[in-house]
């Protein structure tokens, strides 16, 4: 007689139903982005083969997921470009001379204007091929995220705290160890957040970044943007509305499939000696963690690491490490003598060039009137931060502080955040017009609700910052009101609100392209003010004003950032440094 083995004899299965839901998950995913992705690779020969925009609402969701592919990949392209650097920035002081300011000039560079330089070059790389167009868009979407994320990095490294500083020079970690398992952990609640807030400001540009009109040419890809732009034009109310339906379901499922596991993940890295009474959730990080293939591709991940050189450096001992800071400070004034004769001989030559150009091309009397409307812009741009920060930094402390409270705001602000307030400039076009309001004073409230969430991300992200023991120590010293906010509060978000606040000002420099002309059907608005002068020089391909405008754009947005932006970096990083 054969005898079976028990039941608890019998090898267990490594997969169970978490594990099957997870593998028909990625199929889903994979299967999705190779099917719409397939459409990137269609023939492009304008204006005799180009895409066609259809307004039916059945197309919607290929044109959402189309879109949402974009969104993604200037998402990663983001986080690339965001570790590398903003770690070179904040740990090289040469480099850091360089990269700052051209951070800044790079954020003050609006997208029309990369979209006017890019399109024919990308469209020139792949001849014949809708893959150039695609880049186009995704390098436009990109340069609506990237800016954001890598001042929030540089700003986390710069202020890292004092005892995680100390303990790594204790351990005597190497560069690359010292990255991953210090400097980026430290970084990624703010780097959570503000890739939230990167990816929301991405959808306020897809409209421009998918219908563009660049030198009296019209490139249209096929995405929700475009989609909504098509409908503008043909004042298509139902189909705007459909729209925005869509764009609403959209952003809840990229916060239920990415954001909120993201948001929970990151959890891990919050700097808290006694842990959160409510710790946030997600069921697809519950079902993740659940399931065995991970652990299982973990195991053997590791094992292959340990065959992997180590990215290790041998140890130096202290008299080595002096002498070789010694050679560097020998070295260090030659070095930025050398910086500054370089920097100072292409600030001249910029200085030359540049009056050559205003006398030859646009002229002084030009040049005086697009300084004014840069002026009236920057109003606008002082009136949008001081009611961001009036109105948003509370919420944000409040959200920040209450770990319940996040979890219940965070899918709402994440959703009013993500919505791309441009999509509402037509109903705000139509109400202007009924009303007799001038765009002039119209386009702060749409500046405003375009970049006013970059305040409240970052307030966001700095309050949940903040340890817990903290917080504890300062309600059992019974300490409220002013004398809260002026002893814990404000010293402890500090550093994250000046991130928010020099972000919220690139954006709405940028966001000014779009809100300071807006339209319905053949009824447009125009604003005085220095987006309106780039959109008007890049709709009809005039050269030298959009340079003109451009690089007036990029001296205000500079200017104010070494002023003050920079001054109140260095206070942050001074005397608002958490450790």
């Amino acid at each position: 007689m054969i005898r079976l083995p028990s039941k608890y004899a019998l090898p267990k299965s490594p997969i169970g139903m978490a594990d099957a839901a997870l593998l028909f998950g990625l199929f889903l995913l994979f299967y999705t982005v190779a099917k719409v992705g397939s459409g990137f690779f269609v023939a492009f020969k304008p204006p005799y083969i180009t895409p066609e925009v259809k307004l039916d609402p059945v197309n919607l969701p290929y044109y959402a997921i189309r879109s949402t592919i974009r969104m993604f990949i200037g998402l990663g392209l983001s986080v690339i470009f965001t570790l590398g650097y903003g770690y070179v920035a904040a740990k090289y002081a040469l480099a850091e001379k360089v990269l700052v300011p051209l951070l800044d000039v790079l954020q003050s560079v609006p997208v029309l204007a990369f979209l006017s330089v890019t399109v024919t070059f990308f469209i020139s790389l792949f001849p014949g091929s809708l893959v150039g167009l695609e880049f186009a868009c995704i390098f436009a979407i990109f340069t609506g995220q990237a800016w954001n994320m890598t001042f929030s990095f540089y700003h986390s490294l710069i202020t890292l705290p004092k005892e995680l500083d100390e303990a790594a020079k204790v351990f005597r970690f190497s560069k690359w160890r010292r990255f991953v398992s210090v400097e980026v952990p430290a970084s990624m609640i703010g780097l959570v957040w503000n890739g939230m807030m990167s990816f929301g400001g991405g959808w306020f540009f897809v409209a421009a970044s998918e219908a563009i009109s660049v030198s009296n040419r019209n490139y249209t890809l096929p995405g929700i943007g475009s989609y909504v732009a098509s409908a503008i034009a043909v004042k298509n109310l139902p189909a705007l509305g459909w729209a925005i339906v869509t764009m609403i379901v959209l952003i809840v499922l990229v916060d239920q499939l990415f954001w909120r596991p993201v948001v929970a993940w990151a959890e891990k890295f919050r700097m808290d000696k006694s842990s959160a009474s409510v710790q946030a959730h997600s069921w697809l990080l519950d079902l993740f963690r659940a399931a065995q293939l991970p652990r299982i591709l973990n195991r053997y991940w590791r094992r292959l690491q340990r065959k992997l050189p180590k990215f290790t450096s041998p140890h130096l001992p202290v008299d080595s490490v002096l002498v070789r800071r010694h050679t560097k400070s020998r070295f260090r004034i030659n070095n930025d003598l050398v910086f500054g004769i370089a920097l100072g001989g292409m600030v001249v030559g910029g200085l030359v060039y540049g009056a050559r150009f205003v006398n030859t091309e646009v002229g002084i009397r030009e040049t005086g009137y697009a300084m004014w409307l840069g002026l009236l812009t920057f109003l606008r741009v002082l009136v949008l931060l001081v009611f961001a920060t009036i109105v948003w930094t509370p919420v944000g402390v409040a959200i920040g502080f209450n770990p319940r409270l996040a979890r219940i705001a965070q899918p709402i602000v994440l959703t009013c955040a993500s919505f791309p307030a441009n999509f509402l400039f037509p109903a705000a076009t139509i109400i202007f017009l009924k009303l007799h309001i001038h765009l002039n004073w119209g386009a702060i409230i749409l500046m405003i609700l375009g970049a006013q969430w970059y305040v409240l991300f970052n307030t966001i992200a700095g309050a949940m910052a903040v340890p817990n023991d903290l917080r504890e120590m300062a309600t059992n010293m019974r300490m409220g009101g002013w004398a809260r906010w002026k002893k814990l509060i404000i010293p402890s978000i500090f550093p994250a609100w000046v991130t928010g606040a020099i972000t919220a000002s690139g954006g709405a420099w940028n966001a000014s392209i779009v809100a300071e002309v807006v339209t319905w059907g053949n009824k447009t608005l125009h604003a005085d003010g220095l987006g309106n002068y780039i959109t008007q020089a890049t709709t009809v391909g005039d050269a030298p004003r959009i340079v003109l405008g451009v690089t007036l754009m990029c001296v205000y947005v500079v200017s104010i950032n070494r002023l003050v932006w920079r001054r109140l970096y260095v206070l942050a990083e001074n005397r608002y440094r958490l450790g």
